[in-house]
């Protein structure tokens, strides 16, 4: 399964990013993914759920019949069509997603008229450790963060070895207390990567990052930092949704600053759709959907969408049904503003509380 994701000529790229000087530039890194994306609708397809066997989305099992690496290949690629069809052109991969980054990489060998629409991102940190397997045992883990300059080494070289054109690669699950943050030799390596001097022929590639829980205090730094005289950081990717709605001040303060704003999770892993057990903030939902002739999921896409600082929101699809659903968010933009605050007033939830409810769900 490692030979199937690093792919053919990754040793001699593995040797260049092991050697690779590491210099300063001053190159401008904000306004390149806006503008590649400026075109396009909001909406984007995260890979979580497709490149692997388990993931904790509600329902995720019965979504999957089959786990096979071959049929999860096929069923990654007509996903992937769906998205394009409806109009989306940001994928969105990771080193942990299983094979996400192979997914991509043969959906786009196959269909080479649509890599010039695509933008690609992935991000490296995390390490696939469950071996396509649904469950661990006990003492075991599903993937394992690991947030040094090996690392980024390492997994940039099986990246690029299969996604030569990536755009955007992110520090996986940024917190202040991994340190990543503060480790000065992985944020010169991003500036080079930035700047285009990390690994010999690898054009320029935008670093950014995903947070994780509590997810302020790392936008607001990573907004901050900067190398070489030019801000560091080009995107941050983010949980914020009806539910957790506590990274909007600092999502805001990131775009207004010039950073591309992509939001992951907007569906709560499933938590608000129609799989979540009943509430009275989820019939809410669901009515004012109905009144609306969309689904609940489309609903609280387009509530995130509504933010006028997201750049970029993920569908994590698993099937073309919930792909084609997720897209009618975008007819339903703009919502209007009273519905936008009647539906965040009732659905809002402590945020120690909504993670604490997500480490709960289960790998299925």
């Amino acid at each position: 399964f490692s030979e199937m994701l690093v792919g053919s000529g990754s040793l001699a790229v593995i040797m260049s990013i092991a050697g690779g000087d590491i210099q300063a530039s001053h190159q401008p890194v904000r306004s390149e993914l806006r503008e590649r994306l400026r075109k396009s609708h909001k909406l984007g397809l995260g890979m979580a759920s497709l490149g692997r066997p388990g993931y904790i989305n509600l329902g995720h099992d019965e979504d999957l019949p089959a786990k096979t690496v071959d049929a999860m290949r096929e069923r990654a690629h007509e996903v992937m069509d769906a998205a394009a069809a409806l109009g989306v052109t940001y994928f969105d991969c990771a080193r942990s997603y299983g094979a996400s980054e192979e997914f991509a990489a043969s959906w786009l060998a196959a269909r080479p008229e649509a890599a010039a629409m695509i933008t690609l991102g992935s991000k490296w940190g995390y390490e696939y450790t469950a071996g396509w397997r649904v469950g661990v045992p006990e003492g075991e883990a599903h993937e394992v963060k690991t947030h040094t300059l090996a690392q980024l080494r390492r997994q940039l070289a099986e990246t690029v070895a299969l996604l030569p054109s990536i755009h955007l690669y992110q520090i996986h699950s940024a917190t202040l207390t991994s340190g990543v943050l503060d480790n000065a030799e992985v944020l010169d390596a991003l500036a080079a990567l930035r700047d285009g001097t990390l690994v010999p022929g690898l054009p320029r590639v935008v670093p950014g990052l995903s947070v994780s829980h509590p997810q302020p205090p790392a936008i607001e730094a990573a907004t901050n930092l900067s190398r070489g005289g030019a801000p560091l950081f080009g995107e941050v990717q983010a949980t914020f949704n009806l539910l957790d709605q506590s990274a909007g001040p600092a999502l805001a303060a990131a775009h207004q600053a010039g950073m591309l704003v992509i939001v992951k999770e907007a569906l709560a892993n499933g938590r608000l759709t129609s799989r979540a057990p009943p509430s009275e903030g989820l019939r809410l939902l669901r009515l004012e959907a109905q009144a609306l002739g969309a689904p609940e999921d489309a609903l609280a896409l387009a509530w995130v969408m509504s933010h006028d600082w997201v750049d970029v929101c993920l569908s994590g699809a698993t099937t073309v049904a919930q792909m084609e659903s997720n897209a009618q968010a975008v007819r339903l933009l703009p919502l209007q503003p009273e519905l936008v605050r009647r539906l965040g007033e009732a659905l809002r939830q402590d945020c120690d509380d909504y993670w604490a409810d997500r480490r709960a769900l289960q790998w299925n």
